[in-house]
């Protein structure tokens, strides 16, 4: 049998108040190259479908028609479960009548232990759906005393492990954050405190664990418990991660194979370093200025309207950070309060940036003057 994993798609999702939508849309197309390139026998997503529990109506009908291409044209069943961005009410609603269409819909508590069976040349694999959940949830569900993320993440998945079918290959599904596991910005917190870490031990018997949530692809525990990521770079701090889908070949024993497909994103998100100068001249041999980009400028004079100059080459630019910092704890940042400016200095880089040269020596006495005039009325009026 053949599935690929994907997560955290997060339709409808803004950017520094930019919708992702036609980006998003743009490498669910490579998936559905890939699901088609490798004939797979399913599609399994682990959570956050959309965004925000209420999704924007072109973010709904735009995952409404890629499932249905997945589903018409391929033909291939489509598991998902609901993350902590997801409304289960609402990403449910139907779920029922979409199950003989090949679309199953996991978003309720009381239906972990009925796996959805996925036929394949090798013979079934059963494929079992944990939709993301709290320990209020979980009491609620099955009335027992649990009161940690993990004790209710254990509690689930013993209930699972115990109505297996021996000898039948096993996957599970889960929308969780595993202990230790990596973490970026764009990722909306559990819970406070870190006590909404779950451990990984109780998921090492499955011969395979899909989780969502978090947006680095990574595993923990075991190569088998897997994160596949998120379709997109979704904060600056992920701009580092290579994004992509998992594709799982799995043995009728059980044993697995395991490829990582790209996704190469219509946008990529790049963090840019250097004075505006370079960072300008740079952009001249840039094969993709239309990148959305976080230009960290490290220049040590004041600069006259440095993000209006870097849109004019970087159209996308969504964020500038002024240096005058220095690195500290790896790459978070401090302020170098010694770095401070005195007013001819600052006079000085505004007139050389507006007229494209320095002052001259009978300019600069003037200047000095000035200030100094300027000083004394204050200093009179206080």
């Amino acid at each position: 049998m053949k599935f690929i994993h994907s997560s955290d798609w997060h339709i409808g999702r803004l950017f520094q108040n930019s919708s992702l939508l036609n980006d998003q849309l743009h490498v669910l197309q490579q998936l559905k190259s890939y699901l088609k390139e490798h004939d797979v026998d399913a599609l399994l997503i682990s959570g956050d479908i959309f965004d925000r529990s209420v999704p924007p109506a072109d973010a709904v009908e735009a995952l409404d028609l890629f499932l249905d291409e997945i589903l018409t044209e391929l033909n291939i069943p489509i598991i998902m479960i609901s993350g902590n961005h997801d409304s289960g009410k609402r990403l449910g609603f139907g779920a029922k009548h979409m199950h003989d269409a090949g679309l199953h819909i996991l978003t309720e508590l009381s239906t972990i232990t009925s796996p959805i069976i996925i036929d394949s040349a090798s013979g079934p694999v059963h494929v079992y759906g944990m939709p993301y959940h709290d320990p209020v949830q979980v009491r609620e569900a099955y009335n027992c005393d649990v009161k940690t993320y993990d004790e209710a993440h254990t509690f689930l998945v013993d209930l699972i492990k115990s109505v297996r079918v021996e000898g039948v290959p096993s996957v599970l599904m889960s929308h969780c954050f595993i202990d230790g596991a990596e973490e970026s910005e764009s990722e909306r917190p559990l819970s406070i405190g870190g006590l909404d870490k779950v451990s990984f031990t109780s998921l090492v018997d499955f011969d395979y664990v899909a989780l969502g949530h978090l947006h680095a692809p990574q595993y923990k525990g075991a190569e088998h418990i897997r994160y596949s990521g998120s379709l997109l770079k979704y904060s600056f701090s992920e701009h580092q991660q290579k994004k992509a889908v998992t594709l799982v070949e799995m043995a009728p024993s059980g044993a697995i194979s395991l490829q990582q497909l790209a996704l190469i994103p219509r946008h990529d998100l790049r963090v840019l370093e250097g004075t505006l100068a370079e960072i300008i001249e740079q952009a001249q041999d840039d094969d993709h200025p239309n990148d959305y980009i976080f230009a960290r400028l490290t220049d040590t004079h004041d600069l006259l309207d440095p993000m209006g100059q870097l849109r004019q080459v970087y159209p996308n630019i969504l964020q500038l950070e002024r240096t005058l910092f220095s690195a500290e704890n790896g790459e978070r940042l401090v302020a170098d309060i010694s770095a401070k400016r005195s007013e001819q200095q600052v006079f000085e880089d505004f007139f050389e940036q507006v007229l494209g040269q320095t002052m001259s020596d009978e300019q600069q006495t003037l200047l000095l003057e000035t200030i100094s005039e300027a000083r004394t009325l204050v200093e009179g009026h206080e």
